[in-house]
Order: C-alpha cells, then structure tokens, then sequence
C-alpha cells in the first residue's frame, strides 16, 4: 500500500516531465525537421524570455499574488534600453536602467497589493495599462532603432554553442532556485503563500516579503525587456503583449499552485519548455498562431482544474 503511494506521488510530481518528453518524441517523429540543431537553438532562446520572466512570476504566484504588468514592464524597459543602447554609453548603463525601471514598476505593485490591500489582479492590470502608456509616450509611438552592434551581439552570440540568451536564463535559474531552497527569505515566500496570516502571526514581515516578490518579478521583467531589445534590434513599445500569459501558463504546467505556497523551480523550466515547445511544433506543421492561442488557454485551464482537483482530495 505504501508502495503504491510512493509511486502515485512519483507519477504525480513528474507527470510534467513525462509530458515533455512525449512531445518532443511526437514531434520529432512527424517532423524530423524539429531535432534539428538550428530549430533546437531557436527554441532556446524562445524559451529564455519567456523563462526569465516566468521565473520572476513564479515568486509572486508561490507567495499568494499575481502579476499581469509583467509584458508590458518588458516593453518600457526594452524602449529605454534601446534609447541609452545606441553606442553613447558603456552596454552595462542600458542594462542597469531597464532592470531599475523593471524594479521600480514591480515595487509600485508590491506597496499597492501589499500596503494598499488591493487585489493583485486589479493592480497589476492597472500597471500593465499604465506601464504600456508610459512605453507609447517615452517612444512617441514609435520604434526605437540604431542600438549599437555591441548591444545587438548580447543576443547573437553564444558561449561554446549555447546560445547567450539561454546562459542568462541559466543564470537566473541557478540564483532563483538557490533563494527558494536554500534560504531563509525563500521559506517566508512560501509560507506566505500558504497562509498569509499564520506567517504573519509567527512573525514574519509579510508585507516587505510580498512586496520584494513583486519587485523580483519586476526587476526580471526589466532584464527581459533588455535582452528582447538586443533579440529584434529594436526597440518596440508594443511589444511583449500577452507575454504575462506565458509566464504565467509556464507556472502553472509546471505545477506552482495558482493559491500560493506550492511551486518547484525544475517545473517551470519544464513548463516553460513545454509551451515553447507546443509553439514551435504548431510553427513547424504550418498550424495557424491563433490556434496557438486556444491551446495555451486550454492548457492554462486544464493545468488549474487538476491543481483545483489535487488539492480537493488531499484535503
């Protein structure tokens, strides 16, 4: 009996990962034309942006929030990235500032959720409006072009075949996943996210740990926004849109519980892989990107009914 538990729990936690590889190996099959090294660099780095800014969303979803500002927070930086990134300063000043301005975004969350006591949803749908504003009127609606070619090769290059765009992404796996399991700070993330008012009680600063999950979110979406910029070498205030959705579909395949106090960093790079993956393929096959739609939001709500439905029986 124990035994068959064991294995239940097994199956159940890397259910996402079997997955994956079911669909690499589905594709592969019907497309040869996906194993190749080329496509597979694509999907490299399809799925660094996309997984950087997961991994930001994933602090504030394990705490118990939500961020919907994090595209356009990607747009706004990617736009003064690009106005200080065309060769009058040193590269490290585009990349300080869209990551500052990210930061800056992601705190004005935090306090208005955390301090105001607003829903989540509501103050970060207000920032995404706003933030998507300020991106329009800092670029006059227009695209910003001319960044330097060292700014450019950020994107273009790689170190020993990997692509630097996925070593960024790495780099901020290895410090994320270290804070969560390794840290003091990453337990209170949790323990927030599980029960608000029990941390509370025991003594932890909920309100400064629920504000710096929305300034980690923020501070990646900037660090995003300036590796987008070098990507497509330019600086464009639409851009981004529904990149929140990735990020937060990413989280919730990868089985971080959209209630808070549940999540592994190892299942939103899976996750993230899975839905660059789905994307690829259907690109691959020739499947139209409206379809790519309905199958994210079909994911995103499977993915949420079988959290809802886990935690039902446990309970």
């Amino acid at each position: 009996m124990k035994k068959t538990k064991n294995a239940k729990a097994l199956i159940s936690e890397y259910f996402i990962f079997v997955i994956f590889i079911a669909l690499v190996i589905v594709l592969a099959c019907l497309k040869p034309s996906f194993i190749q090294p080329s496509n597979l660099v694509n999907i490299l780095k399809q799925a660094s942006i996309n997984g950087i800014l997961a991994f930001g969303m994933m602090f504030v979803i394990i705490a118990g929030g939500f961020d919907m500002s994090v595209g356009s927070t990607v747009a706004f930086a990617g736009i003064l990235a690009a106005m200080l990134g065309q060769g009058q300063y040193p590269l490290v000043v585009p990349l300080v500032v869209a990551m500052l301005a990210g930061l800056a975004v992601g705190v004005v969350n935090g306090v208005g959720v955390a301090v105001g006591d607003l829903p989540p949803f509501i103050m970060t749908l207000g920032t995404m409006t706003a933030v998507r504003g300020l991106a329009l009127l800092t670029s006059n609606g227009k695209p910003i072009t001319g960044i330097s070619q060292e700014y450019k090769a950020v994107a273009a290059n790689s170190i020993a075949g990997i692509p630097m765009l996925a070593v960024f992404l790495i780099i901020v796996i290895l410090i994320c996943s270290f804070i969560l399991a390794k840290t003091v700070y990453g337990r209170r993330v949790y323990a927030c996210g599980g029960n608000l008012q029990a941390a509370r009680v025991s003594g932890i600063n909920t309100t400064m740990i629920r504000i710096s999950t929305f300034a980690i979110a923020g501070l990646l979406a900037g660090l995003s926004g300036f590796l987008m910029t070098s990507r497509v070498t330019i600086g464009q205030p639409t851009a981004a849109e529904s990149y929140e959705m990735d990020a937060i579909t990413a989280c919730v395949v990868g089985g971080v519980s959209m209630s808070g106090g549940v999540g592994k960093p190892w299942g939103v790079v899976v996750g993230c892989l899975l839905i660059t993956v789905i994307a690829n393929g259907l690109d691959i096959m020739g499947v139209s990107s409206h379809w790519q739609k309905i199958v994210k939001g079909a994911i995103i709500v499977l993915a949420v009914l079988i959290d809802v439905k886990g935690k039902s029986k446990k309970n």
